[in-house]
Parts: C-alpha cells; structure tokens; sequence
C-alpha cells in the first residue's frame, strides 16, 4: 500500500490553503499530516477530520502563536528537519515553506504551489514598505535574511518532483522564480454551498480581509466620491480603523462576519468589487456561484476566473478613478449580466472538479515515478 504524507506550511486559520488541503486529506485519508505549527483554534479544526499534525520546534518558540510569521528566518531549517523517509509519496501544499522538505530518490514530491513565497520575490519592496523597513538598519536585516531565504527557495525546487499551480498567474511565477514548468489545477470552491437569488439588492459588496494588498481602502475610497452608490464592507484586519475613517453615509462597514452572513450579502448584492491582485481569488469565484457579477482588477487570478462583459467587468488601474469607471460602466450594462450563465461558468472551480483532476494527475505521475 502506498504511504503517503502531506505537508502544508502552517495551520492558524481556515482560508484558501486550506481548503485546499482539506480536499487533499479528503482524497488520501490515510496520509501523516506535516506543519511548521499548528494553532486552529478548536472550532477551526473541522477540516482536518482526525488527523493530528506533526509539527516542528517553531511550535514550542515564545510567542509563536500570534507571531509565527515572525520566524520566517528559522522555518527552512524547521520544514527539513521533519523526517519523511517512511513515505513512498509526498504531496506538498506550498505558499512558504512546505515544498522545502527533504525527500529522497525513490520517493514522489509532488508540490502544489499556492505562490513562490511572496514577500521573498517580486513583491519584497511592496511588504518591507508595508511593514516600515524600507530604509534604517533593520531593513538591512531584513533585506539579508530575505535573500538568504531566496537562496534556499531556489535550491529546495530541486527536490520537488512535479509542480502544480493553482493558477496559471502562478505558473508564470514558478517559472520565474525556479525556471520549472507547472500543471495547473485551480482551487477547490465549494460552488454548492451557494445559490442564486433572482432579486439583487441595489448595492455593491466588498470583502476581504483589511491587509494592504487587498486595496480595500481604493474600494471605499471610490465609493466615498460616490454617494448615489450604496457599498457594504466584510471583513476585518489592521487596516480596519482606517477603512472605516474614510466611509461616508453610503458605506456600511461591517466588520466581521460568520460564513453565513457573508453568503447572504453574496448572493443579494448586484456586484461585487474586488481590488486585489490575487494568486487566485476564492471569493470573487463564490460571488459568481451566486450569480453576481464582478468588478475586478486586471490582474493576477482574477484573469482566469473572471470573464469580461459576461461574468463581471476590468478595471485596469488599482486606482479610485479606475475602480468608479467601472462601477460607472457597470451601471449602464448591469440588465446584460445572466445570472444563470454566470452560476455555471462558476461550477467550473467546483470542488468535484479539484478532486477528480488532482487525484487524476497524481495517479498519472506516479505511474511515470515507477516505471522510471
């Protein structure tokens, strides 16, 4: 029988990764399950069925649970002191740390690439800026380690067999990043947990986590010099006190919301607007599983799983004037949009659709591992 592990970087909270190792554990529930640390909090722990993570030092490191990023310098030697030699296939779930484990010659690593880790590559300017170490001493430091960091990255794509990448955006990077090819498969979205409401409200959701790189602030920004247009607000982060400085009467900030609240908004809204550049972008997908339209930038995932004029509408500048523009334009096309055509374009990321294609592909490879 074949032992399989799989790795994933961290587990603090239920986001896109991992949902995405939620259906890998569905898939092989047989396998040992690998992170740097584990932190879910009890009713986080859902997805993770029976399994229990083995974990690495960081674990045991003071502060760990609230600062654990802040151990980046340490998790490469972390992720290679985990001890995989029992396996006979190793299934990676990557936006860190986790393809970098140590396997041997008769062993399959396949990594599934979530990005090169981000603030290591192309966006490093953009996050020492965010993080206030764009000059002084400890950016230096932080400059250093990052590069050092960069190297290991690059080395330790070596030991991984075959890529996939949840996106062809990603794949681009891979190829830039480790001059290797990857298959893509996207994300899982559970298109089935929602429905299409036939009535939309007259008024524009965004939500998202409240980190700079999301641009929420461009969103209501926009919103703000445009008080005919009503705009509700998800989400919650350490850009929240500034996003609600800047919202006039016709924006409504929310906060955090439950899933299932957040589903309501969903599906009732007649769009939603999204600023980000993403890798992917799971909720633009679960608006159009409601049948609402997005209004996104013309960047990243976004690309993929959007289609202009008939699932949603580009902007093409992360700017105020941009984002009314579209919003502008969107006013005058909103009667065009199906909301059938744009449910069925969504079911196309279902997580049925993960399954049969990640499973698929490992059998595949695996195949080729043995008879070479």
């Amino acid at each position: 029988m074949r032992r399989v592990a799989i790795v994933h970087d961290w587990l603090v909270a239920y986001t896109g990764a991992e949902r995405v190792l939620e259906q890998l554990l569905a898939l092989y529930p047989q396998a040992a399950l690998f992170a740097v640390c584990d932190f879910l909090s009890p009713d986080e722990r859902h997805f993770l069925a029976e399994h229990r993570p083995c974990t690495t030092f960081i674990q045991r490191l003071p502060g760990a649970r609230k600062h654990y990023r802040g151990y980046l310098p340490l998790m490469p030697l972390a992720i290679e002191q985990l001890d995989l030699s029992g396996y006979d296939l190793v299934i990676s779930s990557s936006r860190a740390v986790a393809k970098g484990v140590i396997t041997g010659p008769d062993q399959l690593h396949i990594g599934y690439v979530h990005s090169p880790i981000r603030y290591a590559w192309d966006l490093q300017h953009q996050y020492l800026a965010e993080a206030g170490l764009a000059r002084g001493l400890k950016s230096w430091i932080a400059r250093c380690i990052l590069h050092r960091v960069r190297l290991w990255d690059v080395r330790t794509a070596n030991g991984v067999d075959y890529f996939v990448a949840n996106s062809r955006y990603i794949a681009r990077r891979i190829r830039k990043t480790y001059r290797r090819e990857a298959e893509v498969i996207y994300p899982p979205v559970n298109v089935d947990g929602f429905s299409v409401h036939a009535k939309k409200e007259p008024c524009y959701l965004v939500a998202s986590r409240m980190v700079a790189y999301k641009r929420m602030d461009l969103v209501v920004e926009a919103f703000a010099s445009m008080p005919e247009r009503r705009l509700v607000v998800i989400g919650d982060g350490p850009e929240c006190e500034k996003i609600k400085a800047m919202a006039t009467a016709n924006i409504d900030i929310l906060g955090y919301q439950p899933a299932d609240v957040l589903r309501e908004y969903l599906e009732g809204a007649q769009a939603f607007v999204f600023a980000a550049e993403e890798d992917f972008g799971i909720l633009p997908v679960e608006a159009q599983a409601c049948g609402t339209p997005v209004i996104a930038y013309d960047r990243g995932g976004c690309r993929e799983t959007v289609i202009d004029g008939v699932t949603g509408l580009f902007f093409t500048e992360q700017s105020v004037a941009s984002i009314v523009e579209a919003v502008e334009r969107f006013e005058t096309l909103k009667h065009q949009f199906d909301a059938a055509v744009i449910r069925r374009h969504a079911e196309k990321f279902s997580t049925r659709r993960f399954r049969e294609e990640f499973s698929t592909l490992v059998e595949r490879v695996w195949a080729e591992f043995k008879a070479a």
